[in-house]
């Protein structure tokens, strides 16, 4: 089957068809959900690099699931996310033991290269948002980084973060709270002081 015609079926329908040797399947599944693991991984971790290994660690993991694959139990991408979730937690702790100097931990300085105005303005908003959010608690990251970058909704992350739903909307509000508190000063630089005035 062409790998156009794969794109209207669901995860499980593909994840089963990999399961039964679709090589397509798993393109098509690839495709879809790697994007997303991959920038979930990388907004946790601060560092591509780190999370292009746990995207493709976590996308090895759900082929090696894929036989025993219990439709209905769990979505795939909330399996993912969960997955993901507890390779980065790994991963943040074992760097913190290694960590001799705060060095590792710095957030990366954003390109000030010219280029296009709008651009910059941008590249400088996710620089800012990224440098924010590497300075929250792991698991506050974690809950914004879902709810309001990965877009789902709070009962998934309840499931993703295996805690219950009061603690995902706890997590999250003290996250936004945080975040608004560091990026405050920055309203200016950022350039949302003069979209204000144009309004």
């Amino acid at each position: 089957m062409p790998l156009d015609d794969l794109s209207d079926l669901g995860d499980e329908v593909l994840l089963a068809r990999y399961a039964q040797g679709d090589r397509m399947a798993a393109r098509a599944l690839v495709l879809r959900l790697s994007p997303r693991v991959l920038g979930y991984a990388a907004r946790l971790l601060g560092d591509r690099a780190e999370a292009e290994d746990v995207a493709q660690e976590a996308m090895m993991r759900l082929w090696r699931i894929a036989p025993d694959w219990r439709s209905g139990e769990a979505q795939v991408t909330t399996w993912l996310y969960r997955v993901v979730t507890n390779l980065v937690t790994d991963r943040q702790r074992a760097r913190r033991r290694r960590a001799t100097n705060g060095l590792d931990e710095a957030p990366e300085v954003p390109d000030g290269s010219p280029g296009v105005v709008t651009r910059l303005i941008e590249a400088d908003r996710m620089a800012a948002l990224d440098a924010a959010l590497v300075q929250l608690p792991d698991r506050q990251r974690q809950a914004v980084v879902l709810r309001h970058i990965e877009g789902l909704s709070n009962p998934e992350i309840a499931s993703v973060m295996e805690i219950g739903v009061e603690a995902v909307e706890s997590l999250t509000a003290r996250g936004k709270r945080a975040l608004a508190a560091l990026l405050s000063g920055q309203k200016a630089a950022l350039g949302y002081e003069d979209e204000g005035a144009e309004a």
